[in-house]
């Protein structure tokens, strides 16, 4: 086992009580060992709660319950049960435990398995397999690259945190319960394996961490609180919405994350990764049958930009220029090639998308002398 265990500490939705007793809890023991007024506490506390609510969300497994639903394939194929056996297992609330598990071989359909670890709490056989079933389900509809490293499973009861790492998902079922109610299990799910699954390669990746430099803000206060483990972590979600998703969520929700976090977003679409099944008929899959090949010159430039696309585009397709800061500054409608007058755009390093359907066909960056 890895020494280190990343944690989503069971996002909730902040609510003004639980910020004040968080500032309360960071900010106090300074406040009073530097002798400050009553009156210059309550200022740092209204500081502090503003500056954490300057980011669109509190978490970004709450956007939309939506963005993966039940009308989306599993890729679950068995849950089988091979008997007990002593593991050893991170529980929220006792830290490391070794408990004589129900053990369950989970085999989803791309080929990737788990071995879910039942903590013998649960009554019997049928009751645990009844929990690994819930949530092996769940799990298939994430991509194929979100599960490569989930080797484990490990599921408690109790109203406690999930968490992913050490190449594997903890699961308290009353917190479990609570997700399955609100309808974002699944999105909860994208978070954790998003730990476990990409977090050891890119989460200090120089590009990753060049795009959050150049982004206006954080995503999120949980992201902006905790940026070296959590912001990955909750910028892949809404990468997954706005790339393929779009038509699931609000425009509301849609504008704020395009425009939050566009460096963040073009570093996923470089990124490879297995995104079935949601490449499927249920996903995006339709708004790119075939690849396009999307071309943008001369670069640098000055009054104008060629854009080529290797067959014609769908009919509402859209060609997006935004400046290093994030700001989107122009759309242009696009077809199979256009010229775009860049007149009145200032000088710099650009970010451009082309877009169709909710999905980005091409993204990249050109330079305006």
């Amino acid at each position: 086992m890895g020494s280190l265990f990343f944690s989503s500490f069971g996002i909730r939705r902040i609510h003004t009580p639980d910020l004040l007793s968080t500032l309360h809890l960071r900010t106090m023991p300074t406040l009073i060992r530097s002798r400050f007024s009553l009156a210059t506490i309550v200022a740092a506390f209204v500081l502090l709660a503003s500056t954490a609510m300057a980011q669109p969300y509190s978490g970004t497994i709450f956007i939309d319950p939506d963005i993966i639903d039940d009308s989306d394939p599993s890729t679950l194929v068995s849950v089988t049960y091979t008997g007990q056996g002593m593991e050893t297992v991170y529980d929220y609330r006792f830290g490391w435990v070794t408990i004589n598990a129900y053990l369950f071989d989970v085999v989803w359909d791309d080929g990737l398995t788990t071995v879910a670890m039942v903590n013998p709490e649960f009554a019997n056989v049928p009751a645990a397999e009844v929990e690994v079933q819930t949530y092996a389900y769940a799990l298939g509809k994430l991509p194929t690259c979100l599960r490569t490293d989930v080797n484990a499973l490990w599921i408690h009861a109790g109203v406690y945190s999930f968490g992913g790492g050490n190449n594997a998902i903890v699961i308290h079922t009353g917190r479990g319960q609570e997700y399955i109610d609100d309808g974002i299990l699944e999105e909860a799910f994208v978070h954790e394996c998003t730990h476990t699954s990409l977090d050891a390669t890119h989460a200090n990746a120089p590009d990753w961490l060049a795009a959050q430099a150049a982004d206006p803000d954080f995503i999120s206060t949980y992201a902006q609180d905790f940026p070296a483990t959590e912001d990955l972590a909750e910028s892949y979600l809404p990468w997954l919405a706005v790339t393929h998703r779009a038509a699931r969520i609000s425009q509301q929700d849609y504008d704020l994350i395009t425009q939050t976090i566009p460096n963040r977003l073009a570093y996923f679409d470089a990124m490879a990764c297995d995104l079935y099944p949601i490449t499927s008929a249920a996903g995006v899959g339709e708004a790119t049958v075939a690849p396009i090949a999307v071309t943008v010159f001369p670069s640098p430039t000055s009054d104008w930009i060629n854009v080529n696309a290797s067959r014609p585009l769908p009919a509402n397709a859209r060609f997006e220029l935004f400046a290093a800061d994030g700001r989107l500054l122009r759309t242009w409608d696009l077809r199979a090639e256009a010229r775009l007058d860049l007149a009145g755009i200032a000088t710099g390093i650009h970010l451009w998308r082309c877009r169709a359907d909710g999905a980005v066909l091409a993204s990249g960056m050109v330079a305006i002398e």
